[in-house]
C-alpha cells in the first residue's frame, strides 16, 4: 500500500487546499458560532467543480475518482468540517446514486444542476424510530394512478431546508419485512407536501443544517422512482459503502487539523523555560498522534482506491470510517488537553474540532455498526 499521488491528486490537493485555506477558513469560526449555512463556500464549491466530484464530465461534473474526492474533502474538512459535510453528503450520498442507479432521462434532469452547485441534494433515510435498525422504517409510498404518494418523517438529514432534491427512501410493499419492500425516490423540495420540520440544535458541525423532513401525501411521478421498485434498499447500502469512505477523509482531515494547531501550540507555548513541546510526555504524546493520523490516512486512502477500482470495498470502507473517526475524536480530545485551558475556550479552535469529530463516530453508520459490518463480512 502506498500514499504516492499522481501528480494530477498533487495538483488537485494544491488547489482545494488553496479554495479551503483563502474561502472557507476564515469563515469558519463564524458558521460555527451563528450556525451559519457557509453560502459563499458552498457557491464557490460550485465554480471550482467541487460539487460533481464524482459526476462524470458528459453531465457537467469534472469525472473524478473516489481518491479524488477523499482528498478533496480531507482539504475542506481541514478548514471547516461544516462545510465539508455539506459538500460530502450532496456528493456521495446524493449525486452517486443517481449516476449508479438512475435512468439516463434522470442523470440528464438532475446531475447537470447538481454539479454546478445549483441543486443541493440530501439523502432521507434515517427515521424516528429507524436509526440503525434501518430497515425497519416506516415511511410509506403508496401507488396512485401513474405515480406515487409518499408519507412520513425522516430524521438527521444533512443539507435540511437548503436542498433542492432529496433521495427519499419509503416502503412500496407494506406487506414484506425488512428491507424487502423498500424503494426509492427523486423527491424535489418544492414538491406540494415536503416539509422541513425541526431544525436540531447540534453539539457540532453547526454550519450545516440537519433536522426533520416531513411528507404529507407527497405525489411524484412513477419516473422518479430511482432504480428497481422494492429494491431500494440496497441503492441505500451502496451509497453508504462509498459515504463512509467521504466521512473518513472527514475524520482525517479534522484530525490533521486539530495536530497540526496542538503541534504548532506546543512549539510556541512556554513553560518552565521552554516549550512545552520539549517536554518528553508531550514528545510521545505528539509522536503517537502523528501515527495514528498516518495509519488513518492509509486505511481511508486504500479504501479509495478500491473503489475507484471497482473492487470489493465494503470492508475497506468500514475499517476507514471506524479506525479514522475514532482516531479524529481522539487527537481532537488530546489537541484540547494539550493546549490546556486555551483548548477549552472558542478564541481557539480546539474545542470546535472536539465538537465537530464527535458527530463522525455517530452519521453514516456508528461505529458499533462498522464493526457488524466488518465482522460479517469476515464470517462469510
Amino acid at each position: 500500500m502506498s500514499l504516492d499521488l499522481s501528480t494530477d491528486n498533487q495538483s488537485l490537493r494544491a488547489a482545494v487546499r488553496d479554495y479551503a485555506q483563502s474561502v472557507v477558513k476564515p469563515q469558519a469560526a463564524e458558521t460555527d458560532r451563528l450556525h451559519r449555512f457557509p453560502e459563499e463556500a458552498i457557491s464557490a464549491a460550485g465554480e471550482l467543480d467541487l460539487m460533481g466530484i464524482l459526476i462524470p464530465s458528459e453531465y457537467g461534473g469534472a469525472g473524478l475518482d473516489h481518491l479524488a474526492f477523499t482528498i478533496c474533502i480531507e482539504e475542506i474538512a481541514a478548514a471547516c468540517a461544516s462545510t465539508a459535510v455539506i459538500v460530502d453528503v450532496h456528493n456521495s450520498v446524493a449525486c452517486e446514486p443517481i449516476l449508479l442507479f438512475g435512468t439516463e432521462e434522470q442523470k440528464r434532469r438532475w446531475l447537470p444542476p447538481m454539479a454546478r452547485g445549483e441543486v443541493l441534494g440530501a439523502f432521507a433515510l434515517t427515521e424516528p424510530a429507524a436509526g440503525s435498525d434501518a430497515a425497519s422504517l416506516k415511511t410509506s409510498a403508496r401507488r396512485s394512478g401513474d405515480g406515487y404518494v409518499l408519507n412520513g418523517t425522516k430524521v438527521f438529514i444533512t443539507n435540511l431546508g437548503k436542498a433542492g432534491l432529496y433521495l427519499v427512501f419509503a416502503r412500496t410493499d407494506p406487506e414484506a419485512a425488512g428491507a424487502a419492500g423498500v424503494s426509492a425516490f427523486l423527491v424535489p423540495a418544492d414538491t406540494p407536501g415536503v416539509k422541513a420540520g425541526q431544525v436540531f440544535s447540534k453539539m457540532g458541525l453547526n454550519g450545516s443544517p440537519t433536522g426533520e423532513l416531513v411528507l404529507e401525501d407527497v405525489s411524484v411521478p412513477a419516473g422518479n422512482l430511482l432504480g428497481e421498485l422494492n429494491r431500494g434498499f440496497r441503492i441505500a447500502m451502496r451509497a453508504l459503502d462509498s459515504g463512509r469512505i467521504g466521512i473518513s477523509g472527514q475524520a482525517l482531515g479534522i484530525g490533521r487539523a486539530a495536530f497540526e494547531d496542538a503541534l504548532a501550540y506546543t512549539k510556541e507555548r512556554e513553560q518552565f523555560g521552554q516549550a512545552v513541546a520539549q517536554f518528553q510526555g508531550l514528545q510521545w504524546l505528539l509522536a503517537d498522534l502523528a501515527t495514528q493520523l498516518e495509519a488513518s490516512r492509509l486505511l481511508t486512502y486504500h479504501a479509495a482506491r478500491l473503489c475507484s477500482a471497482g473492487k470489493p470495498f465494503t470492508t475497506e470502507a468500514s475499517m476507514a470510517k471506524l479506525f479514522t473517526t475514532d482516531t479524529a475524536m481522539w487527537i481532537a480530545t488530546n489537541a484540547v488537553q494539550l493546549a490546556g485551558g486555551y483548548g477549552y475556550v472558542n478564541d481557539y479552535p480546539f474545542e470546535r474540532y472536539f465538537r465537530d469529530a464527535k458527530a463522525a463516530q455517530i452519521y453514516e453508520g456508528s461505529n458499533q455498526v462498522q464493526r457488524i459490518v466488518i465482522a460479517r463480512e469476515l464470517l462469510r
